[in-house]
């Protein structure tokens, strides 16, 4: 039986040597715990990609550790004496190595935070949990921040993010006189333009061997697994921010907003999976951003768009999570109760934006923040789909979907069933959004330029169907009134045509989703 001092305990989306939990450490009498446990894999059915990017950067980052010096006890999924939970594994651990305290760094999700709550007392030794530092605004900060406040927005928050890193400022002012570009980034692109790709890396032994792992577990888990090519190492991650930087950021901001049927990630940087896990440093990275527009080879527009995302949403995300509760998931502000429709799992649709956003989903684990907002987050919130069920299949399909990051996102801005705490309005829209700002709506079997008959565009009459639906509640909404406003001037047969038209659509979706859920995500 062995003695240590201290066991250190890091999960899966704590990768950085530089943790709390590592901080201090005496490598020649601590011990590293890290655990693959089937609990963290099934509590949603996660995309087979997202369980093989995490598990493989996991058993990297436990080699990266023992080449600095740690020795690590590292649980892995198929060992036939894994308890499958947290909790289990640290009291094994505890009694194999007699540890005379525990140290972790707090968890990212309410449900594992109450875990290691639990954990003070239970194994009749210390266990102190500390404060994940890697992010820029502590819970503290930002529940001090939000007290007495009205309202939670975003840009105010944001501008006091700048001001206390110091990125894009000159002295006390914005750079450039404003804090924000936005309306410099909606412009639609086109299929001519030359798009970069980001890296991909072939499978080394290590994760070839992941893959293996979750083909024979997870095979009936949504998603496809081969094709894998994410950043698993701390090396490969640091090459994909490079060649963002490089190659991409110049043109971010310019196309964030845009869809092409033909590119799938068109000048985004597809890094959120690895800062979620820890692999990179948000902060480095915003300041290798600004230095590309100092060094004038990015625009402000881009630079500070991307720096937004980061220092501003990203932490602004994780406050509201924190400040809310671990009820906040459940939010439904708007009553929607209609179930997750089956084309979410399948792909099986007419519509060519979500088929092209689903589709991807199915292909990548990935899809940017346009298509999750505005095609497959649109039509949930337009069809009235169940806020909670749709949190969920996020949080299931995404590489980079921790509840943290993912809940506010998408109980908050996207369905807007937190009544407002984070978007000021619902970002509900019709068809003609997504003829602005793709090309799917050419390729499309319906037509965006109705509303109602056989071949009219869905989008159209769910989105007046849905103010209709709402409007009581956003009548003395000014962002929402002209909308209503010009509802009202339709004639009596044409509202009564369009609701016609969304009840016959939605009952139609019904049915599809009776009829295939079932069998459930394959």
């Amino acid at each position: 039986m062995l003695h240590i001092d201290t066991l250190r305990i890091v999960l899966g989306d704590q990768l950085t040597p530089t943790l709390s939990a590592l901080r201090g450490g005496d490598k020649t009498r601590d011990v590293v715990l890290m655990m693959e446990v089937a609990d963290e894999t099934t509590y949603v059915r996660h995309h087979k990609k997202k369980i093989a990017f995490i598990l493989a950067a996991m058993r990297a980052f436990a080699d990266e550790l023992r080449a600095s010096g740690w020795t690590v006890d590292y649980r892995r999924l198929d060992d036939p004496a894994n308890t499958g939970n947290f909790t289990g594994e640290v009291a094994r651990a505890v009694a194999h190595h007699r540890p005379a305290r525990i140290v972790a760094t707090e968890a990212g999700e309410h449900r594992v935070a109450a875990m290691q709550e639990r954990w003070r007392g239970r194994f009749g030794i210390e266990a102190d949990v500390r404060a994940d530092d890697r992010f820029l605004c502590s819970k503290t900060e930002f529940a001090a921040w939000a007290d007495g406040r009205r309202q939670l927005r975003m840009e105010f928050f944001y501008r006091d993010m700048r001001r206390k890193t110091g990125l894009l400022m000159r002295g006390g002012e914005p750079e450039g006189g404003k804090w924000n570009f936005d309306s410099d980034n909606r412009k639609p692109a086109r299929g001519d333009h030359f798009m970069p790709s980001p890296r991909r890396f072939a499978p080394s032994p290590r994760t070839r061997a992941v893959l293996d792992l979750v083909a024979r577990r997870f095979a009936d888990h949504f998603g496809e697994l081969e094709p894998f090519a994410f950043a698993t190492t701390r090396a490969e991650a640091e090459e994909s921010a490079a060649n963002f930087l490089a190659v991409a950021l110049p043109r971010f901001g310019d196309y964030q907003d845009a869809m092409l049927s033909s590119e799938k990630f068109l000048y985004h940087s597809v890094l959120s999976p690895l800062i979620n896990v820890g692999l990179l440093d948000p902060l480095d990275l915003c300041r290798r951003a600004e230095a590309e527009y100092r060094a004038g080879r990015a625009p402000l527009n881009s630079v500070e768009g991307f720096i937004r995302q980061i220092i501003g949403w990203r932490e602004f995300i994780r406050g509201v999570y924190w400040l809310k509760g671990p009820n906040y998931v459940r939010g439904n502000a708007l009553g929607a109760a209609r179930r997750l429709p089956a084309m979410y799992w399948t792909g099986d649709t007419d519509m060519a934006c979500m088929a092209a956003a689903i589709g991807q989903t199915r292909e990548e684990a990935y899809a940017h923040h346009i298509q999750r907002l505005m095609v497959t987050g649109n039509f949930a919130l337009l069809a009235g789909v169940d806020p909670h069920e749709l949190h969920e299949w996020y949080l299931a399909v995404y590489a980079d979907a921790f509840e943290w990051v993912e809940a506010p996102n998408t109980i908050g801005m996207s369905q807007f069933a937190d009544g407002g705490v984070v978007a000021s309005k619902p970002y509900a829209a019709s068809g003609a959004y997504i003829r602005r700002m793709s090309d799917y709506c050419g390729a499309c079997r319906y037509s965006v330029d109705q509303r109602i008959g056989p071949d009219a565009c869905p989008f159209n009459a769910l989105y007046w169907d849905f103010l209709a639906r709402h409007r009581a509640r956003f009548n003395a909404n000014p962002r929402m009134a002209q909308m209503l406003r010009t509802y009202d001037r339709f004639s009596d047969a044409a509202r009564a045509a369009l609701h016609e038209q969304a009840a016959r659509f939605l009952a139609h979706l019904d049915q599809a989703g009776t009829d295939r859920r079932s069998r459930g995500p394959a």
